[in-house]
């Protein structure tokens, strides 16, 4: 690994434990300038979509959208002569910002399905994987660990009776949720679904309650990641329901190492399961991500997102073969996909401590 890669993340790494908690945190320096992507000229069934800068390591093309044709891989009905049956077109998936940018023509040793990919050790903060790691994409509900993060430091009264209101329901995207409009949840336990279940409208429920409203609040989002030294990043909203949400891979390995440090975000985030009483039900709610239920994994800290603009993302610190290592996976391409990439890369590491193992024990016997 070349030592200026090393030394960048190194320096986005020097945060005290008392800063981190705190969140007076600075760092020297910023991230180097990357190369933006040109822009792209999207389908005229959907609205175009671009990547915010490109990856400073190869230099890719969006791919065109392909028609869609008629049969069996296309998703169009076409007349025929015996049945006049009228032509019905579907517009194509949207694709997402990494796959318009050609990030998924880039390649990794370990072949993995994310576009974006970094893999660090957070002890000594050696680079172990590193891929696209500089290119600026939507991140979903990632979002949901700074929003967790700024209302746990606020120190704001944790048993405090939150209401959900016609304010915190998705117009963005138009997803459900089970806390209907009137729900009243503790801030503890919106902070609880928040960052273990993604829960949408208990995330803009904090946001809209933290003090001076939801505007002050996405100004403070702000402010910490410019704290934090996140040169790439910026938040227009708590959820991660908007695609303006957006950061890099190196971005996100400062957030997950600074959040580790929180213990209220750490225990919650890597919550197996919660159940929350509301009125008559009694609705169960379960981690959006399941290796924290796997026995082959002990993980300090994750959160999971999912926009079609973003792909499936994951990030994760975890210990892997006696290492504590930060997981960040962006535009994953498959709904499980993320989650393969972890446990592609926790093999690697273990396959590779091993060899070291093995060589280190031929060196004394020799």
């Amino acid at each position: 690994m070349h030592h200026r890669h090393r030394t960048v993340i190194a320096r986005l790494f020097q945060v005290s434990a008392a800063f981190a908690l705190s969140g007076a945190l600075a760092f020297s320096g910023a991230s180097a300038a990357q190369k933006k992507v040109a822009k792209k000229q999207a389908s005229s069934a959907s609205k175009p979509a671009r990547a915010s800068k490109a990856v400073s390591t190869a230099k890719v093309k969006a791919p065109a959208r392909k028609q869609v044709a008629a049969g069996k891989t296309g998703r169009a009905v076409a007349a025929s002569a015996r049945s006049p049956v009228r032509a019905v077109a579907y517009a194509p998936a949207r694709q997402s910002f990494g796959q318009l940018a050609g990030l998924h023509d880039v390649t990794d040793p370990l072949d993995l399905k994310s576009s974006v990919a970094l893999v660090v050790d957070q002890e000594t903060h050696e680079v172990l994987l590193s891929k696209n790691d500089h290119a600026v994409l939507p991140i979903a509900s990632l979002t949901k660990l700074m929003t967790g993060l700024i209302i746990s430091q606020a120190r704001l009264p944790m048993d405090e009776v939150l209401t959900i209101t016609q304010d915190d329901v998705d117009t963005e995207k138009g997803s459900s949720s089970r806390l209907r409009v009137g729900a009243t949840l503790t801030r503890g336990e919106m902070l609880h679904l928040a960052l273990m279940s993604s829960e949408n409208r208990a995330a803009h429920a904090l946001g809209r309650t933290y003090p001076g409203g939801l505007a002050a609040f996405v100004t403070q989002m702000n402010v910490k990641a410019k704290l934090l030294g996140m040169a790439d990043t910026k938040y227009v909203e708590p959820t991660g329901l908007s695609s303006r949400n957006q950061s890099s891979a190196r971005d996100l390995a400062v957030l997950v190492n600074v959040a580790h440090g929180d213990p209220l975000v750490r225990q919650l985030s890597t919550s197996p399961g919660y159940e929350v009483a509301q009125g008559p039900r009694t609705l169960q709610y379960n981690n959006t991500n399941r290796l924290v239920k796997s026995p082959a994994w002990e993980i300090g800290l994750q959160k999971t997102g999912y926009i079609s603009e973003a792909g499936q993302c994951l990030v994760m610190q975890a210990e892997v073969a006696g290492r504590k290592l930060i997981m960040v996976f962006l535009d994953s391409a498959g709904k499980f996909s993320r989650l393969a990439d972890a446990e592609r890369v926790r093999h690697w590491v273990e396959n590779q401590s091993g060899a070291t193992a093995v060589l280190a024990s031929h060196k004394i016997k020799g």
